[in-house]
């Protein structure tokens, strides 16, 4: 299991490229489900981060194959209408 240090870190990583590669992605950073902990243990809150790191880093992934695809899609079709 990560340590929080290195949650912190991977989560920074993901952001940062979302916000270099995918600025129209950033809004829904906001909207992201951040839960809150039940006690103030340090396994709840690595557990939180591990969980806000997994959905982030699964938008981030979801998004870059769909933008691929399109993009791919989108040069498919200007080459056949050369």
């Amino acid at each position: 299991m990560k340590t929080e240090k290195q949650l912190n870190n991977d989560i920074l990583k993901i952001t940062m490229t979302i916000g270099e590669k995918f600025p129209e992605l950033s809004k829904y950073i906001g909207e992201m489900p951040v839960k809150l902990p039940d006690s103030t243990s340090d396994e709840m809150s690595i557990k939180n981060l591990s969980d806000y790191h997994d959905s982030l880093n699964a938008l981030l992934n979801n998004y870059s194959m769909n933008h691929e695809s399109t993009k791919n899609k989108l040069a498919i079709l200007h080459n056949s209408s050369i």
